[in-house]
């Protein structure tokens, strides 16, 4: 006992010392430069443990945690496979790099995957030709290597959520007998979602230096395509919420709007009107999440943010693609930009987080609104954004999120420090656009990896991500994430 007394004496001391020589460094700031002296010091640990470690030492369960989750509505089967592999299998070669928002045929299939995989980034495309669509799963399925798993955003949270044992959880969904197989007992699925034929999508992987004709992968992703009727049509959204009154959930999980982006204008806006209308009907005492996923359609996303559907949920889970989609919709911050250049630049991503927020969430006075929470992730970082007031236990809810990337990518049950990297900026500026914070910058280390700080009654959180070197399936790892987050966060 002596001896850690010793010690916390010796860093009172030392941090005092620093303090008053040098007045700029506040008490956090002295801390980090203590901190990452002491980390310079144990040159024998890899920053990738220590950096493991550190998370186990923050993340603490929160004192209140959910018991029933109900999570709905996409859900299919997943066909795993090498992109390249199935695109030689079909007798396709390199082409042109064109994005099209829809795929209708074997060339616009080569020709966006290979787009995409020269910009390592993830998306997702409906295939219109449904005959052609089925010839290309059935060569998928029998492919070599070919794998099947759980799919659509709502059955991969359920399936993570249900690892809980803790947790009951309910899945609407189109279920059907392979799926229903791969979901196991654990999940209750209602009667009314079973159904006769399950949904099929296709997942196309690459490594980093995977090669298509010119065409080289910068990093590990996929490119995800299917021609899905139920899930394209939220069909299940009434049982999902007729549901809820016999299941009595306290946290709802939601997704599948990006689904509906390849109906026709009319059809999709007549039904995105359903489903925000059978939203607005959840009991208030409900905490509801909703999980966004790739579009390409900017009026449909204006659409969604007109509709107020943002308003309706308290928290929502994206990424970089959609977070910078979000904002070019509504006219937001940095919304000139086609795409983001490599890494998001952290005060680009955190000025469009404020946003939103501030714009959609229930902000001061503000009381037509629900939102408080965005969860923010891409490869390298995640960011969560709550307003003050409503939620708790934030630190260990993005550090959790951030931690279960880096051993899921791998295939481990734990952070294995030789099989990830950390590749976080070490340095960043808090705002783009700010005056004040666009000068004031934060530093991301090892022994101190979640940063906060504060901007007009939001609170920020930022921790770096281990990437997986050599990625075993990336597929739902952003789901699982939000899921992650959503389990060590506590709503006030």
């Amino acid at each position: 006992m002596w001896r850690i007394a010793a010690a916390t004496a010796l860093v009172a001391v030392v941090m005092n010392l620093l303090i008053t020589y040098y007045p700029m460094l506040g008490p956090g700031d002295a801390a980090q430069f203590l901190s990452d002296y002491l980390f310079g010091l144990s040159v024998m640990r890899a920053p990738e443990d220590v950096l493991a470690e550190a998370w186990d030492s923050l993340i603490r369960a929160p004192s209140s945690s959910w018991s029933r989750v109900a999570v709905g509505v996409n859900a299919c089967v997943d066909v795993v496979v090498c992109g390249i592999g199935l695109l030689k299998a079909l007798g396709l070669d390199a082409g042109n790099n064109v994005d099209h928002d829809t795929l209708q045929s074997r060339e616009d299939l080569t020709e966006t995957f290979s787009y995409f995989m020269e910009k390592g980034v993830a998306a997702e495309r409906f295939f219109a030709d449904k005959k052609l669509f089925q010839k290309i799963a059935q060569t998928a399925s029998e492919l070599p290597g070919a794998k099947h798993f759980v799919g659509g955003n709502a059955a991969l949270i359920g399936q993570k959520l249900s690892t809980n044992p803790n947790l009951t959880v309910l899945l609407c969904g189109p279920v059907g007998p392979k799926l229903h197989e791969l979901l196991g007992n654990q999940i209750i699925v209602p009667p009314d979602s079973l159904q006769a034929v399950d949904e099929y999508h296709l997942i196309l992987e690459y490594q980093a230096g995977d090669t298509l004709g010119e065409t080289k992968a910068p990093q590990a992703n996929r490119f995800i395509f299917s021609h899905d009727v139920s899930n394209g049509e939220m069909n299940e959204m009434e049982t999902f919420i007729a549901s809820l009154e016999e299941f009595e959930p306290e946290l709802i999980v939601l997704s599948g709007l990006h689904m509906m982006e390849g109906q026709g204008d009319e059809e999709r806006n007549r039904r995105l009107q359903e489903v925000s209308l059978l939203i607005s009907e959840i009991p208030n005492e409900i905490s509801v999440h909703l999980e966004l996923a790739s579009m390409t359609d900017t009026t449909y996303m204006n659409t969604i943010v007109e509709q107020q559907v943002l308003t309706l949920v308290n928290s929502i889970g994206l990424n970089e693609q959609e977070l910078l989609f979000i904002s070019q919709a509504g006219s937001g911050p940095h919304s000139s930009q086609e795409h983001w250049n490599g890494a998001p630049d952290i005060g680009m991503v955190s000025d469009i987080i404020f946003w939103l927020l501030k714009e959609y969430g229930r902000i001061n006075t503000r009381k037509d609104s629900d939102l408080t929470r965005v969860h923010f992730h891409t490869l390298a970082y995640h960011i969560l954004a709550t307003v003050d007031g409503y939620w708790s236990n934030q630190i260990s809810s993005v550090a959790a999120g951030a931690r279960v990337a880096g051993s899921q990518a791998c295939g481990t049950d734990t952070i294995d420090p030789s099989k990830v990297v950390l590749n976080s900026p070490k340095e960043f500026v808090l705002s783009q656009t700010d005056a004040v914070l666009k000068n004031k910058k934060m530093t991301l280390s090892p022994t101190n990896p979640v940063r906060v700080w504060q901007r007009e009654g939001i609170s920020f959180f930022i921790t770096p991500v281990l990437i997986c070197v050599n990625p075993i399936r990336t597929v739902g790892l952003g789901d699982s994430i939000s899921a992650e987050g959503l389990l060590y966060s506590e709503r006030k």
